[in-house]
C-alpha cells in the first residue's frame, strides 16, 4: 500500500491531534457539567446543564471519537506504523475501541436517561433513584474514561513499549 509523505502525515497528525483534543476536551467539560450539577436545585437549570451535557456528547464527542478512530486508522493503513508492528500501537488501538464502545453502551444511554428524567421530573430528578445512578455512574465512568484518553495521549507521545517481535 502507497505511504504517505511528509506533508500528508502532518497533515493527517494535524487532524488526529485536533480530534483527540476535542475529545478529551469535551470529555473533560462534562466532567465538570455533571460534577456541578448535584449543587443544582432549581429544575430548569439542573435539566439545562443535562441538555448541555447531552448536547456535547451528541455533536462534540461522537463525532470526535470517530475522526480519532478514522485518523488512526488512516495512520495505520498509510504510514510505517501499521496496526500491529509496535506494542503502544496496539494498546491504543485496544483503548481507543473499548472507549468508543463503551461510551455507546453506557455513558452515552446514562447521559440520555439522565436528560430525560430530568426534563420530565425538573428538581424532583434529585430524588429518583434512577437519575441519581445515573448522574454517579457518568461520575464515575466519566473520570476514568477522560484519565484513559490522556493517557493514551502520553502513550503516543512516549511510545513506553517497542516493537512486537
Amino acid at each position: 500500500m502507497k505511504k504517505l509523505g511528509v506533508k500528508g502525515k502532518a497533515w493527517l497528525k494535524g487532524f488526529h491531534l485536533f480530534f483527540c483534543c476535542a475529545w478529551i476536551g469535551t470529555g473533560i467539560s462534562m466532567l465538570v457539567l455533571t460534577m456541578v450539577k448535584g449543587y443544582i436545585p432549581n429544575g430548569d437549570e439542573l435539566y439545562a446543564v443535562n441538555a448541555c451535557v447531552k448536547l456535547l456528547d451528541d455533536f462534540i464527542i461522537i463525532p470526535a471519537a470517530l475522526g480519532s478512530l478514522i485518523t488512526g486508522l488512516l495512520f495505520s493503513l498509510f504510514t510505517n506504523w501499521g496496526f500491529f508492528k509496535f506494542n503502544w500501537v496496539i494498546f491504543k488501538w485496544v483503548a481507543t475501541v473499548a472507549q468508543i464502545l463503551f461510551g455507546t453502551f453506557w455513558l452515552g444511554p446514562w447521559t440520555n436517561g439522565a436528560t430525560a428524567i430530568a426534563n420530565a421530573e425538573r428538581a424532583q430528578s434529585l430524588y429518583n433513584a434512577q437519575y441519581l445512578y445515573f448522574r454517579e455512574m457518568n461520575n464515575y465512568f466519566g473520570s476514568i474514561q477522560v484519565l484513559l484518553l490522556i493517557i493514551v495521549v502520553f502513550i503516543s507521545v512516549l511510545k513506553p513499549w517497542g516493537k512486537r517481535a
